[in-house]
């Protein structure tokens, strides 16, 4: 959406993500991220710790399934999303918070290594992207962009045996 702030923040999770549902059915996982900046100082000759970010974020559908599943308390991730503001109402008292509407989070692989597994989708759809791999009327047989098959067509050369030129 335009006008959105978006960031990214880089930080550990302080509790193993909260899985909930909508009454809909919708799913969406609530957790916090911290994220403390460091800094070298020169004088001393040691890396300090700056003052730690708490960040409360969310994320929905599928992916919530899938963050619920994959990360826990701990676990440093990266996550890219809207900061939103939050109004809301405590002891009488009128207060806001800013809050994270992630959009795509993983683990960092600075200091861990991770295996990906691709999940099954019930639809078929990449349907976080918008994109359908096979477009309606099109059973994946043939150029999906309406060209003759040949992917090389008539940019083929002439003693070109296919593999770089490096």
């Amino acid at each position: 959406m335009a006008g959105e702030t978006i960031i990214t923040v880089v930080g550990n999770l302080t509790s193993d993500p909260e899985l909930r549902f909508t009454p809909s059915g919708a799913a969406v996982a609530n957790f916090t991220i911290a994220s403390t900046p460091r800094t070298f100082d020169k004088q001393s000759n040691e890396w300090k710790d700056g003052e730690t970010l708490f960040l409360r974020a969310s994320i929905w559908r599928e992916a919530a399934e899938q963050v619920a599943e994959s990360l826990t308390k701990g676990t440093r991730v990266i996550a890219q999303g809207a900061l939103k503001m939050r109004a809301y109402e405590k002891d009488g008292q009128k207060r806001t918070s800013t809050e994270l509407d992630v959009h795509e989070i993983g683990p960092s692989l600075k200091y861990a290594t991770a295996k990906v597994t691709k999940s099954n989708r019930s639809n078929g759809t990449n349907s976080n992207s918008g994109f359908n791999t096979a477009p309606a009327g099109n059973s994946g047989q043939g150029d999906v962009w309406g060209g003759s098959g040949n992917a090389a067509g008539n940019w083929e050369t002439p003693g070109n045996d296919g593999q770089p030129p490096f």
